[in-house]
């Protein structure tokens, strides 16, 4: 898939309306940014239209406002830390379309940054009102999206506009789509996906694209609980998916057909209750039979791998070529129980593979386990890079000329 990005346009002294997504983490009680990532994610793109005398309009959503003014989620903290992180003045306007949008627009310099306000304080935005993304496209002459988490979305600012701009990816867009387009095209064999996180619903969609592109595919977290349920272990009150019994049974045989290594867990780390201070013990997955096997007792639930599952992943992942990972294999926000993801997150560091990594926790494991530095790429996108890997075509990719 191949895009026009920004370095293909002439921007200098164009109005250019980015697209970013800085839709930060904040403080509940303070509303400080907790981590300012996706705002340096898009510094690139940013730094770039200055340094080309680019007037910059970045627009943004920021949390879920339904539409309505929100004051905690106003975009005024996130230009006061872009502003810091770029070394550079970032005006602020208080709505992104209409006369107060307009008059900021229209005191722009090149080389000027302007962050507008939460487009989702209109309802016209996540509706894709033909007529609110004419308004915002106004404001500019050229359309950039650099905002991969929401390429999904068919919203105003993500996929209306482009319908009366010139219409480019980003130099982040342009990062996340040459990865995750390795993992869907062609990928570097030996080829592993690691999927975690509670539910086989969430992903069913990846995980049966996964099972016909990927070598080895390895499953933890809760949805590994209702794959083995479906092999007939008993696992008391550990979270199961029991209408998705027959998903799970299904991958499988589609693994068995294609000879392909689907690997999962073969002991637990356990607790009587689900809590952060709950003791940790491991117990080992008897061999299956054709009779039901009670694991754990009434009462007791899985919440991560144990050591033998951690030894049999990364041995699985030695030698190769591309690692995709999403999900973390335990209750992550546990220290207790986040043992396993992150030593797979150290395992997956020392491959020497191409490592794609996407997902909220799975990207908080890297960079506590102190590997981020060591990954490919880390996606900024979590359903979006999901949906891309399902190979769905997203409508803020869409749009996108075409090189």
């Amino acid at each position: 898939m191949t895009k026009k990005t920004v370095r293909d346009i002439d921007v200098a002294g164009k109005r250019v309306l980015v697209r970013v997504d800085f839709n930060v983490p904040q403080d509940k009680t303070s509303g400080a940014i907790d981590d300012d990532s996706r705002i340096r994610a898009a510094l690139p793109t940013i730094d770039y239209l200055r340094d080309h005398q680019a007037k910059t309009i970045l627009v943004s959503h920021l949390g879920r406002p339904d539409g309505k003014v929100v004051e905690k989620l106003r975009l005024k903290p996130v230009a006061a830390r872009l502003q810091e992180l770029l070394g550079a003045p970032v005006a602020y306007a208080t709505d992104c379309i209409g006369p107060e949008a307009e008059g900021a627009v229209a005191r722009l310099q090149p080389g000027d940054v302007l962050l507008l306000e939460n487009v989702r304080f209109h309802p016209e935005e996540e509706t894709n009102d033909p007529e609110f993304a004419h308004k915002l496209a106004a404001l500019a002459d050229l359309y950039v999206d650099d905002a991969f988490g929401t390429a999904h979305r068919t919203h105003a600012s993500t996929e209306g506009v482009a319908h009366d701009l010139p219409a480019v990816a980003g130099l982040l867009m342009e990062r996340e789509l040459d990865f995750l387009g390795r993992a869907n095209q062609n990928p570097q064999r030996p080829y592993a996906a690691i999927i975690g996180g509670a539910k086989v619903s969430d992903k069913i969609a990846v995980l049966r694209r996964l099972v016909e592109t990927v070598d080895k595919l390895l499953i933890g977290g809760g949805m590994a609980n209702t794959f083995l349920a479906a092999r007939g272990y008993q696992l008391g009150a550990s979270l199961v998916e029991q209408d998705q019994l027959d998903v799970a049974n299904e991958v499988t045989q589609r693994a068995a057909q294609r000879r392909i290594s689907l690997l999962l867990p073969e002991d637990l780390a356990v607790a009587e209750r689900f809590a952060a201070d709950a003791g940790r013990e491991v117990l080992d997955l008897p061999e299956r039979t054709d009779n039901p096997h009670t694991v754990l007792e009434d009462g007791m639930m899985a919440l991560d791998i144990g050591p033998k599952t951690v030894a049999t992943f990364t041995a699985a992942l030695q030698g190769c070529k591309l690692i995709v990972w999403n999900g973390p294999l335990g209750v992550f926000e546990f220290p207790n129980f986040a043992l396993g993801t992150m030593l797979i997150a150290d395992a997956v560091a020392k491959t020497g593979a191409t490592t794609i990594v996407g997902g909220g926790e799975t990207v908080a494991a890297i960079h506590r386990a102190g590997v981020a530095d060591r990954i490919s790429h880390i996606s900024t996108g979590g359903g979006a890079s999901l949906e891309f890997l399902e190979g769905k075509t997203l409508p803020g990719v869409a749009v996108l000329q075409d090189k």
